[in-house]
């Protein structure tokens, strides 16, 4: 993990999509964060100890989605989950909010909320993108590619954020603890309500979306993201 020091950040912007305004001073207290998002190998695991559903039924994985790269590998006795051959590395999709929150909650960890996504891509200098403000290019980032074609998490190292986190642009959007409702963000405003069926924030873009999803302040407006289902392009990674 990632230590990002406590301190406040400029969040949003006033020059991006409404959703983005107004851009605020926001102060966190020190938290880690992950280097690289949850990969497919390390959410078979989690399958393993957990299954696919909860005590509650809900869906953590949607394992009979066409897009799913983990699968039961019947050859084990009893059946094991195991990242299909070739993805172990990529970055596990096809995984719901409850999925993401409780396979941090199973590591120790937790989901990151909004804010502290967009401090640890965006650092503390205002920066439009991880890596500054230069323009997304295929060596800091993946996107604008075919759909389901990602690519194994910490491909572009020349994309990593000022702290060294890294696939905070490109690849797969990333869940947050948040609620998408509008700014300023607060913690104590009932978006952290961690039961709430309510839409969360998917933050970072994707390999299948345009450049300007990669800005660090972009909060997946447009995205295809209902938390009670796993998706294509939405992956994770914890805080704590």
């Amino acid at each position: 993990m990632i230590e990002i020091p406590a301190g406040a950040f400029r969040m949003g912007s006033d020059a991006g999509p409404e959703d983005e305004r107004p851009a605020h001073e926001v102060f966190l207290p020190a938290y880690a964060i992950d280097r690289l998002p949850v990969t497919n190998a390390a959410f078979a695991a989690f399958l393993n100890a957990a299954g696919p559903k909860n005590a509650r039924g809900e869906r953590l994985y949607d394992d009979d989605d066409s897009d799913a790269r983990i699968h039961l590998a019947n050859e084990f006795t009893p059946a094991r989950w195991r990242a299909d051959p070739g993805y172990e590395a990529h970055p596990a999709v096809e995984v719901s909010f409850r999925g993401a929150a409780e396979y941090c909650a199973w590591s120790g960890k937790r989901l990151p909320t909004e804010a502290e996504w967009e401090k640890a891509a965006r650092g503390a200098d205002g920066r439009r993108y991880p890596w500054g403000n230069q323009a997304p290019d295929a060596t800091r980032a993946r996107y604008g590619a075919a759909f389901n074609a990602t690519v194994p998490a910490g491909s572009h190292p020349a994309g990593a954020s000022a702290y060294g986190v890294r696939d905070m642009a490109g690849n797969v959007w990333q869940w947050t603890s948040s609620l998408y409702r509008p700014y300023p963000w607060r913690a104590d405003d009932g978006r952290e309500d961690a039961r709430s069926p309510e839409t969360r924030v998917t933050r970072g873009g994707a390999h299948d979306w345009p450049a300007d999803a990669l800005a660090a302040t972009h909060r997946g407006r447009g995205l295809s993201r209902a938390p009670a289902a796993g998706h294509h392009n939405i992956g994770f990674r914890c805080a704590r």
